[in-house]
Protein backbone atom coordinates (compact mmCIF):
# COMPACT_ATOMS: atom_id res chain seq x y z
CA UNK A 1 0.00 0.00 0.00
CA UNK A 2 1.24 3.65 -0.57
CA UNK A 3 1.25 6.38 0.97
CA UNK A 4 -1.81 7.94 1.75
CA UNK A 5 -2.86 11.50 1.44
CA UNK A 6 -4.80 13.65 4.26
CA UNK A 7 -8.60 14.08 3.83
CA UNK A 8 -9.06 17.27 1.67
CA UNK A 9 -5.60 17.86 0.34
CA UNK A 10 -5.81 19.24 -2.78
CA UNK A 11 -1.97 19.99 -3.75
CA UNK A 12 -0.93 18.91 -7.46
CA UNK A 13 2.24 16.36 -6.56
CA UNK A 14 5.21 18.33 -8.40
CA UNK A 15 7.38 16.26 -10.94
CA UNK A 16 11.38 16.49 -10.61
CA UNK A 17 13.39 17.05 -13.51
CA UNK A 18 13.91 14.51 -16.09
CA UNK A 19 15.67 14.11 -19.85
CA UNK A 20 12.82 14.67 -21.48
CA UNK A 21 10.54 17.65 -19.08
CA UNK A 22 11.27 19.94 -16.57
CA UNK A 23 7.84 20.55 -15.75
CA UNK A 24 6.99 20.50 -12.13
CA UNK A 25 10.28 21.31 -10.55
CA UNK A 26 9.20 23.01 -6.85
CA UNK A 27 11.15 26.02 -6.13
CA UNK A 28 14.40 23.70 -4.32
CA UNK A 29 14.50 21.56 -6.87
CA UNK A 30 15.13 24.74 -8.93
CA UNK A 31 17.27 25.77 -6.93
CA UNK A 32 19.41 23.00 -6.48
CA UNK A 33 19.48 22.57 -10.46
CA UNK A 34 20.63 26.03 -11.42
CA UNK A 35 23.05 26.63 -8.29
CA UNK A 36 20.77 29.83 -7.52
CA UNK A 37 19.68 30.65 -3.99
CA UNK A 38 15.86 30.24 -3.17
CA UNK A 39 15.47 33.84 -2.62
CA UNK A 40 17.62 34.96 -5.19
CA UNK A 41 15.07 33.02 -7.46
CA UNK A 42 12.09 34.75 -5.22
CA UNK A 43 14.20 38.48 -6.27
CA UNK A 44 14.29 37.36 -9.90
CA UNK A 45 10.50 36.84 -10.03
CA UNK A 46 9.63 39.94 -8.20
CA UNK A 47 12.32 41.69 -10.46
CA UNK A 48 10.72 40.56 -13.68
CA UNK A 49 13.81 38.50 -14.98
CA UNK A 50 11.62 35.34 -14.92
CA UNK A 51 8.23 35.14 -15.32
CA UNK A 52 5.55 34.09 -11.93
CA UNK A 53 5.54 30.45 -12.28
CA UNK A 54 1.89 29.14 -11.77
CA UNK A 55 1.06 27.53 -8.70
CA UNK A 56 -0.29 24.52 -7.26
CA UNK A 57 -3.77 24.49 -5.58
CA UNK A 58 -1.73 24.99 -2.19
CA UNK A 59 -0.06 28.14 -3.63
CA UNK A 60 3.43 26.10 -3.98
CA UNK A 61 5.43 27.62 -7.31
CA UNK A 62 5.65 25.38 -10.09
CA UNK A 63 9.38 26.46 -12.51
CA UNK A 64 9.13 24.42 -15.96
CA UNK A 65 12.09 24.18 -18.66
CA UNK A 66 12.03 27.53 -19.37
CA UNK A 67 12.42 28.74 -15.84
CA UNK A 68 15.45 26.86 -15.61
CA UNK A 69 17.11 28.34 -18.83
CA UNK A 70 16.50 32.04 -18.10
CA UNK A 71 17.58 31.44 -14.24
CA UNK A 72 20.67 29.64 -16.10
CA UNK A 73 20.94 32.43 -18.43
CA UNK A 74 20.80 35.08 -15.62
CA UNK A 75 23.40 33.18 -13.32
CA UNK A 76 26.33 32.53 -15.81
CA UNK A 77 25.18 36.71 -17.14
CA UNK A 78 25.66 37.34 -12.91
CA UNK A 79 28.94 35.34 -12.84
CA UNK A 80 30.19 37.27 -16.02
CA UNK A 81 29.96 40.86 -14.00
CA UNK A 82 26.58 42.33 -15.53
CA UNK A 83 24.71 44.01 -13.87
CA UNK A 84 20.79 43.43 -13.12
CA UNK A 85 19.68 45.95 -16.21
CA UNK A 86 22.12 44.31 -18.40
CA UNK A 87 21.10 41.39 -17.77
CA UNK A 88 17.23 42.70 -18.38
CA UNK A 89 18.78 43.95 -21.60
CA UNK A 90 20.20 41.08 -22.40
CA UNK A 91 16.74 38.89 -21.91
CA UNK A 92 14.94 41.44 -23.85
CA UNK A 93 16.89 40.26 -26.85
CA UNK A 94 16.39 36.99 -26.21
CA UNK A 95 13.17 37.47 -25.76
CA UNK A 96 13.30 39.05 -29.24
CA UNK A 97 12.53 42.74 -28.69
CA UNK A 98 15.99 43.82 -29.17
CA UNK A 99 18.80 43.61 -32.49
CA UNK A 100 22.38 41.69 -31.81
CA UNK A 101 23.88 45.00 -33.00
CA UNK A 102 22.66 46.05 -29.27
CA UNK A 103 23.52 42.95 -27.34
CA UNK A 104 27.06 43.71 -28.76
CA UNK A 105 26.93 47.44 -27.35
CA UNK A 106 25.77 46.00 -24.01
CA UNK A 107 28.45 43.99 -24.08
CA UNK A 108 31.21 46.43 -25.40
CA UNK A 109 30.36 49.05 -22.33
CA UNK A 110 30.24 45.76 -20.34
CA UNK A 111 33.80 45.17 -21.73
CA UNK A 112 34.99 48.87 -21.06
CA UNK A 113 33.49 49.02 -17.55
CA UNK A 114 36.07 45.60 -16.61
CA UNK A 115 39.07 46.97 -18.30
CA UNK A 116 38.85 49.87 -16.19
CA UNK A 117 38.02 48.30 -13.28
CA UNK A 118 41.22 46.07 -14.00
CA UNK A 119 43.41 49.29 -14.51
CA UNK A 120 42.10 50.52 -10.96
CA UNK A 121 43.76 47.01 -9.43
CA UNK A 122 46.73 47.44 -11.14
CA UNK A 123 47.43 50.92 -9.68
CA UNK A 124 46.00 49.79 -6.33
CA UNK A 125 48.49 46.79 -6.87
CA UNK A 126 51.41 49.31 -7.64
CA UNK A 127 50.48 51.30 -5.21
CA UNK A 128 50.30 48.79 -2.01
CA UNK A 129 53.39 47.48 -3.22
CA UNK A 130 55.61 50.63 -3.22
CA UNK A 131 54.02 51.27 0.24
CA UNK A 132 54.75 47.94 1.55
CA UNK A 133 58.26 48.07 -0.40
CA UNK A 134 59.36 51.21 1.97
CA UNK A 135 58.80 49.52 4.93
CA UNK A 136 61.79 47.52 6.39
CA UNK A 137 59.13 45.63 9.57
CA UNK A 138 61.09 44.51 12.48
CA UNK A 139 59.87 46.78 15.94
CA UNK A 140 60.62 49.68 15.10
CA UNK A 141 57.92 52.36 16.42
CA UNK A 142 57.59 54.18 13.26
CA UNK A 143 55.75 51.97 10.00
CA UNK A 144 55.86 54.13 6.87
CA UNK A 145 52.43 51.23 5.84
CA UNK A 146 50.43 53.25 8.82
CA UNK A 147 52.05 56.55 7.80
CA UNK A 148 50.71 56.23 4.24
CA UNK A 149 47.50 55.29 5.36
CA UNK A 150 46.98 58.10 7.86
CA UNK A 151 48.57 60.33 5.52
CA UNK A 152 47.03 59.61 1.97
CA UNK A 153 43.90 62.16 0.73
CA UNK A 154 44.08 64.11 3.87
CA UNK A 155 44.07 67.69 4.01
CA UNK A 156 45.93 69.21 6.90
CA UNK A 157 43.84 71.34 9.25
CA UNK A 158 43.87 74.85 9.47
CA UNK A 159 45.79 76.40 12.17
Amino acid sequence: MGPVAATGSRAKPVRQLTKSRAAGLTIGGLSQHTGCNIETIRFYEREGLIPAPPRTEGGHRVYDREHLRRVNFIRRSRNLGFTLDEVRALLRLADGRHTCAEVQAVTLEHLDAVRRKIADLQRLERTLSETANRCVGGDVPSCPILDSLFSSGAEPLPE
